[in-house]
């Protein structure tokens, strides 16, 4: 007799061959969490712990085929997006949702990366809000990408916009939820916020952590996801999926000569469960 599948999880987004990021982020995310991994490319980048040099958008058509097959085959319990490459591909992948309304979307809607490199245009940022976020279950931009998103005709307002302000236009853009991080703010410590129904729902205060990472909103995204597709509510898959994010950096390592990486698998790699070579030939448990 087969055993019971995990819940799929189904992500669309860039390759980071850095492993730090993107697609591979959110594989790694959704393994550790109990969720069987599924994913359509969307982009191809040359990247390493440092930044994006180039992007390669997937053609249109390839995004559709590759994610009507999967869909055909495998039962879907969420959505995630990330960077999503072009407006072509924005568009095609809003149809596809179209058609799982009933199945949670969660998108992180990446502009840049952590160095500043531009991933997004003005286009595809409209794109986004006009053919996504209507369907979007919760977007999780950071402090930056929200004010941004929300006052995307009014570049002059940016600076000055609370974020309880940007999140009321985000909302009012047809979002269920959205969670704003504070990675970026000048706080001593980092305060997230859930927004939904109009309303903040509530503020998660978290230790600030030295250093810079390198894919934490492609982790916490993705965490939330894996969380829902396993049957929590809203509040509690955030709740759980920041807790397990702030693991990952605390227990983060730095691989390059850039960002250090979250470690998704740190539960795998703690030293009083680990199986380690006893040197003659069997292992033993610590």
């Amino acid at each position: 007799m087969a055993n019971q599948a995990p819940p799929s999880v189904l992500t669309f987004a860039g390759t980071d061959p850095s492993g730090g990021a993107g697609l591979q982020a959110d594989i790694l995310t959704f393994a550790s969490i109990g969720c069987h991994p599924l994913s359509v490319v969307t982009a191809i980048t040359v990247q390493d712990t440092r930044g994006v040099d180039s992007v390669l958008a997937m053609d249109a058509d390839w995004v559709n085929d590759q994610a009507r097959a999967i869909l055909e085959d495998v039962q879907v319990s969420a959505f995630k997006l990330g960077l999503l490459g072009s407006v072509e591909n924005i568009a095609v992948i809003a149809e596809i949702m179209a058609d799982y309304p009933d199945v949670p979307l969660l998108i992180d809607p990446i502009l840049t990366s952590g160095r500043g490199d531009d991933l997004t245009n003005d286009d595809m940022m409209d794109a986004m809000i006009e053919l996504l976020f209507p369907q979007a279950t919760l977007i999780t931009p950071n402090s930056l990408e929200a004010r941004r998103l929300a006052f995307a005709d009014a570049d002059d307002e940016v600076a000055l916009t609370s974020l309880d302000e940007a999140a009321a236009r985000l909302l009012e853009m047809g979002s269920e939820y959205v969670l704003i991080t504070g990675t970026h703010e000048r706080t001593l410590e980092v305060t997230n916020t859930l927004y939904g129904e109009s309303r903040l729902i509530k503020a998660y205060k978290w230790d600030r952590l030295v250093g810079s990472y390198h894919g934490s909103g492609c982790t916490l995204t993705s965490a939330i996801a894996a969380c829902m597709a396993h049957g929590l509510s809203m509040e509690e898959a955030v709740m759980e999926a920041q807790e397990y994010t702030w693991q990952t950096l605390k227990n983060g390592f730095r691989p390059g000569m850039g960002q250090f990486i979250p470690d998704r698998m740190f539960w795998a790699r703690d030293e009083e469960d680990a199986v380690v070579d006893s040197g003659d030939g069997n292992t033993k448990t610590h």
